[in-house]
């Protein structure tokens, strides 16, 4: 799956450069480049975002799981 994202790029006093999205929570990276930036942000976005889809389904799981007993004490 694809997604898009929007990045925030600024450079640091200490000249490197810091990327961040307010879409993806807990996204941060830093290059030395605003291209080495962005490269580390997208990696870093599709791995949290992978975590945050494997966590939505762990948890949907364990609802139906949970209905599902619900219903059998019925």
């Amino acid at each position: 799956m694809e997604h898009q994202i929007q990045l925030h790029v600024e450079k640091l006093p200490e000249g490197v450069y810091l990327a961040t999205s307010e879409e993806v929570q807990s996204l941060v990276a830093q290059g030395r480049t605003i291209q080495e930036a962005i490269e580390l942000a997208c990696d870093i976005a599709k791995k949290l975002i992978e975590l945050q889809d494997g966590a939505c389904v762990r948890r949907a799981k364990s609802l139906s799981h949970q209905r599902l007993q619900d219903n059998c004490r019925l």
